[in-house]
This record gives C-alpha cells, sequence and structure tokens, in this order.
C-alpha cells in the first residue's frame, strides 16, 4: 500500500499540471495484489561430528546422518524426497599464541540431508518436529523451509495486466476531473514485483521474494503513460 500511495501520489502531480491539449501525456502508476499459496518446499538439514582425527569424525558422523534419514522416512518423507549431499571435513587447529606451538588438532565433519518436495504441508509439519533429535543427541543444524511458487512466470504476466488495467481507471478517473480523457498507452514500465508475507509492508526498488511464508502476497506495479483526449 505504500508503493502504491507514493505512486498515485506522484502520478497525481504529473497530472494536474499536464493536461492542456491533446498533445499532453499523463502517466499513472497502477498496481494488482493477489495471494498465493506456495506449491513446493526445499529444506535442508545438516548433522556434524567433531573427532580428534578425520576419520573419527567421519566415524561419528554416519550413525547420526543414519539417525536423521530414519526420522524424516518415519514422519512421511519419501525416499525420492532426499538426498545426501557430500560430506565436507574441516580441521581446526588450536596454537599457543606466545610460541606458536601446537596444542591440539579437532576435525569435524558435516553432511547435509537435502529435501525437496511438492507436500509443502507435510515438510512444515516435519520441519517443526525434527528438533527432537536433538534432544536425542543428534548434532544437528536446522535450515528454515524456503516455501517457493512455481507457476510464477504466468502470474506474472496476468499480475502486469491487471495492475495496467489499474492504471488506465486510475488516469480516467484524474483526467476527468480536469474535463479530458484517455487515448492509447504511449509507454508503459513495469516497476517493482513484489513477493512478501501476507499483509507485508516491506518494499524494495528492486523487487523482493519471501520464502519463509506458505501464504504470499504477489503485488505487480505499472507505471503507464497515456495519451490525454
Amino acid at each position: 500500500m505504500a508503493v502504491l500511495g507514493l505512486g498515485l501520489t506522484t502520478a497525481s502531480g504529473v497530472m494536474v499540471r499536464g493536461i492542456r491539449n491533446a498533445n499532453d501525456t499523463i502517466t499513472v502508476t497502477g498496481a494488482s495484489t493477489e495471494r498465493i499459496t506456495s506449491d513446493y518446499v526445499d529444506w535442508s538439514v545438516k548433522v556434524s561430528q567433531s573427532g580428534a582425527s578425520q576419520q573419527a569424525s567421519y566415524q561419528g558422523l554416519q550413525p547420526a546422518i543414519e539417525q536423521t534419514v530414519a526420522f524424516l522416512k518415519a514422519q512421511g518423507i519419501e525416499a525420492d524426497e532426499m538426498e545426501l549431499d557430500s560430506v565436507k571435513s574441516e580441521k581446526q587447529e588450536v596454537r599457543d599464541p606466545r610460541t606458536g606451538e601446537l596444542r591440539s588438532t579437532t576435525w569435524t565433519s558435516t553432511q547435509a540431508v537435502l529435501i525437496g518436495s511438492w507436500n509443502v504441508a507435510k515438510i512444515y509439519k516435519v520441519s517443526g518436529q525434527i528438533g527432537q533429535l536433538i534432544g536425542k543427541g543428534v548434532p544437528l543444524t536446522i535450515n528454515e523451509p524456503a516455501y517457493t511458487y512455481t507457476k510464477l512466470a504466468e502470474k506474472r504476466v496476468d499480475m502486469l495486466a491487471k495492475a495496467t488495467k489499474d492504471a488506465r481507471a486510475r488516469a480516467r478517473a484524474i483526467a476527468s476531473e480536469a474535463g479530458a480523457g484517455i487515448g492509447a498507452i504511449t509507454n508503459a514500465d513495469t516497476g517493482s514485483f513484489q513477493i512478501t508475507s501476507p499483509n507485508s509492508t516491506e518494499t524494495s526498488d528492486s523487487g523482493s521474494y519471501d520464502t519463509r511464508t506458505i501464504e504470499k502476497d504477489i503485488t505487480a506495479v505499472m507505471a503507464v503513460t497515456f495519451r490525454v483526449e
């Protein structure tokens, strides 16, 4: 709403000064907003295990990975919705700050379980339950699910068309106050395309894409210039 209010105020200032003859044009900001529901989700959990050697950390990692995968399957996540990322291993050395002498070495092996699913509701539920594994001693880093809408390309075209229609309605309303009419479009600029959490006031000149919420609001903004008749 902040975007729309600013756009209409700016455009109105141009219109009132600009309507003098049939060669004039006016520019109006139009917008269209719809509520959508995400239809796909990406999610991951990372399992880590440390040890005095690289081998020890890797060996400790495997039971934790197996326990994590078993938990996910028990919650209804199918095998084709999961895959294991490659194992990563890092060495951390602790040295005496005065002499530089090596005091200890710790290896940490990590592996992520990657989940991608069309069953958004299921993943939402499981992501809230997997913390139980931490209570059982499984060292997890739980990432936030990323909820997306896969039909965005088609929706974008429809939203921009509706934003243009809204701009024409606004232009007619303002032009009528000056005793003028609206003719053909002479220019149309696509403005920001915002995908935000429901009822959010967040705006960005480059657009935004919220992946934290399942329900989202899509707002398309168009700056359209019309010929005055």
